[in-house]
């Protein structure tokens, strides 16, 4: 098996995990395929050498034959790994070395079994949806995706940008607010749970459009079929506004329009059997815990 391996970060705490993932991966042959900068950073942290296989850095480097990429980190990380897998169809899988993670749910106390599921592969495959952005400026160069969303803000604290929207070129709304998040199922328990919008579950084919702050109260979030192509022209008193894309964020002159629609290919997450996404719900989001019930 070869495994392809990246992070970007050092948790002492999770030291311990750290190796014992390692010697997992040596103790069943794998061929360990390590980005250069989270070698760099174990090296000189842990004064260990996982003795990597491969180095890479770019998303040219990964192996075509590559059979699982591992993101080791919080769900940040998960997002940046999708930039290196693509459209490789190659599986992903998350181990959060931090705080909560939905992307990167598998725990540090939950790594041991989940390592023996992967080996005995005591899994199965969930295709997640991502966004595709594309506009005439030459913007988001190396990655036009978002797994999460796509996201348009005012770049300062004053006024308020409008935000028209349309969608298949009939106008849907002219958002007056502080920016407008589009979102997939997979997104919808980042940025757009956070300012209101709606939990929905992956595979619905859904694309979620919650405003951010907007001036009008009847102005709520939206839940929209992902075969629709989203259109984005702003009004602003500074002429440019910030456009992000899950992890990365560039600053647009308002005379640029954002051409959003469903990526033409899905990314492969790992789901462990006895999982449920209804479960990983409750447990991230304490659901029931309350000691007053």
């Amino acid at each position: 098996m070869i495994a392809a391996i990246y992070g970007k970060q050092y948790q002492p705490a999770f030291s311990d995990s750290l190796r014992f993932f390692f010697d997992e991966l040596k103790n069943m042959d794998c061929q360990i395929h390590l980005h250069h900068d989270f070698y760099e950073l174990i090296k000189r942290n842990e004064n260990f050498d996982p003795q990597p296989d491969k180095i890479f850095k770019t998303h040219e480097d990964i192996s075509s034959d590559t059979d699982i990429f591992f993101s080791i980190g919080g769900d940040g990380t998960f997002l940046e790994s999708v930039s290196y897998v693509r459209d490789s169809k190659i599986p992903m899988v998350g181990i959060n070395s931090g705080r909560m993670g939905f992307l990167a749910n598998i725990s540090k106390d939950d790594l041991p079994t989940a390592m023996k599921n992967i080996f005995k592969k005591n899994y199965t495959i969930e295709h997640r949806t991502l966004l595709k952005l594309q506009c005439r400026s030459q913007v988001f160069r190396e990655w036009k995706y978002a797994l999460n969303e796509i996201t348009v803000q005012k770049r300062d604290s004053g006024s308020m940008i409008v935000i028209h929207l349309y969608a298949d070129n009939e106008l849907l709304n002219s958002y007056w607010s502080d920016g407008l998040i589009i979102s997939t199922p997979t997104g919808s328990t980042a940025y757009s749970l956070s300012v209101g919008g709606p939990i929905v579950t992956p595979g619905s084919s859904n694309f979620i459009i919650t405003p951010i702050a907007p001036h009008t109260l009847t102005v709520r979030p939206l839940v929209v079929p992902d075969s629709v192509r989203l259109r984005i022209q702003i009004e602003a008193r500074h002429d440019n506004y910030l456009a992000s894309l899950d992890y990365h964020s560039e600053i647009l002159d308002t005379s640029v329009e954002l051409f959003i629609k469903k990526a033409n290919f899905k990314i492969n997450m790992l789901k462990f059997e006895n999982t449920s996404y209804f479960e990983t719900l409750r447990t991230k989001l304490m659901w029931g815990l309350d000691k007053r019930n």
